[in-house]
């Protein structure tokens, strides 16, 4: 898919009340290791997560919560909308908080999965993820690194880098709305502790 936006972003458009809010009730509750797409529910053993670090190294916690959604999904529709992508979606999964730590990182990946979801009798059955959202949750004060970059080749392992870090988000309540399929990383984090909020917005394949 060609792309004129890779990006759509917003700049301190969650009030910090909102983002202290869910920092606050995402701390209640009891985290987790990230893991990265394909292990699933696997139990994992010693290697398994030295693997894994080598990827992603971050601690998350899954939110569901209406009031979250209601203060974003405004955002997406208004970016999907002003980017020009027009993608239809009607889903959103879970919230995933995430709290990275010095030395905490997640290399490059992309959201989006060649198949649709094949997982009968749930919202998401048949649907793929269209929109990825990332919300800054810290103020730009509390950490260094950690930035979000992306690379914007179109997929096309022949072309030349082409990356950007969004320098633009860092902001607490800043965020960026983009294509699931854009290759990003979140660069490891070097002082301080990072916290961020990412959406995934499911739709019917494309036609």
């Amino acid at each position: 898919m060609q792309l004129q936006n890779y990006y759509y972003w917003f700049k301190n458009a969650i009030p910090h009340h909102i983002c202290d809010d869910i920092v606050k009730y995402a701390k209640s509750l009891q985290d987790q290791m990230a893991l990265t797409g394909g292990l699933g529910n696997k139990k994992l053993n010693k290697k398994d997560v030295q693997d894994l670090k080598k990827k992603r190294d971050s601690d998350i916690i899954w939110l569901n919560e209406r009031w979250i959604y209601h203060a974003i999904h405004p955002y997406i529709h208004k970016a999907n909308r002003e980017a020009d992508w027009n993608f239809q979606w009607d889903f959103s999964e879970q919230c995933q908080f995430t709290k990275y730590k010095k030395g905490q990182y997640y290399d490059w990946h992309c959201d989006s999965w060649e198949k649709p979801y094949d997982s009968p009798n749930t919202p998401s059955h048949g649907k793929q993820r269209k929109l990825s959202v990332t919300l800054s949750l810290s103020d730009d004060k509390d950490y260094s690194g950690g930035e979000l970059e992306f690379d914007m080749r179109n997929n096309d392992p022949d072309k030349k880098a082409n990356t950007h870090v969004l320098k633009e988000i860092r902001s607490k309540g800043s965020l960026v709305v983009f294509p699931s399929d854009v290759w990003h990383r979140v660069k490891p984090v070097s002082k301080g502790i990072r916290h961020s909020l990412v959406i995934w917005n499911l739709g019917w394949p494309f036609k």
